[in-house]
């Protein structure tokens, strides 16, 4: 059992590292930068891809495939983070379409100017799409699912760090279908994860809260769908027992 568990988790780490090399891809072609390098990192990608597509339900990734693969995902840049002006005074509609379903979202440019123009650039930029919802909480008063960690473990790229916090509630309320950012300790330190609360909570405010940045306007269901699975763990908090990968994050 625990060898099969070991070849899911390779496998959806394979899936998450491929999607990155699209990104850095797309990002090198529109850029029109590092031509030479671009060109060998996409025919490594290529033959790597194709002896993939041969191998992949015959056999896991071996430690040599895994690590070739970081190394190529590791071209993929994140954007500067963009100017809060940007979304001022504007509202970004579209969706999240996850694997069990999609997802309607809004986000308010009025209420957070600086959130709403990272996660619109970010998504632009196809970033999220084969990230990971590593984290789901059911605990007594905090029900969120929270997605975008750049290698699905939770941790930030520490050269993509930003803030402060905006329109975050001083009561510590969160309603169900609140969109906001995830943070580590510092009101700087969001980047470029996001959960979404999919039942009223009451979260911690004493390092100043969470950006609440907008919300979901259809498809709460699949998050609570999701939710009902509970954790790999059984635990009150920690990777969904129902994997959930994103497929694509657009916002008009």
């Amino acid at each position: 059992m625990a060898a099969n568990r070991t070849s899911r988790e390779d496998r959806r780490r394979v899936a998450r590292m491929e999607a990155r090399k699209a990104f850095a891809a797309a990002r090198a072609k529109r850029r029109k930068r590092d031509n030479l390098f671009a060109a060998s990192a996409a025919a490594v990608v290529l033959a790597l891809a194709a002896a993939l597509q041969v191998s992949w339900f015959s056999s896991d990734p071996t430690a040599e495939e895994l690590d070739l693969l970081r190394d190529q995902a590791s071209v993929a840049d994140l954007p500067e983070v963009p100017d809060p002006s940007m979304a001022e005074g504007r509202t970004f509609t579209g969706s999240l379409a996850l694997g069990q379903g999609e997802i309607g979202v809004e986000l308010d440019g009025n209420a957070a100017p600086q959130a709403a123009a990272v996660f619109k650039t970010l998504a632009d930029e196809g970033y999220f799409s084969g990230k990971d919802c590593h984290r789901l909480t059911t605990a007594e008063t905090t029900f969120v699912l929270q997605c975008g960690s750049p290698d699905g473990d939770g941790k930030a790229d520490q050269d993509f760090l930003w803030g402060p916090v905006e329109n975050t509630p001083a009561d510590g309320f969160y309603p169900a279908g609140s969109i906001a950012v995830a943070r580590g300790d510092d009101v700087m330190s969001h980047g470029t994860q996001f959960f979404i609360v999919y039942k009223d909570s009451t979260l911690a405010q004493e390092t100043g809260g969470y950006t609440i940045m907008g919300k979901v306007t259809s498809g709460l269901d699949v998050v609570e769908s999701i939710a009902s699975s509970g954790t790999d763990s059984g635990k009150t908090d920690g990777f969904p027992k129902d994997p959930v990968t994103i497929n694509s994050f657009t916002l008009n």
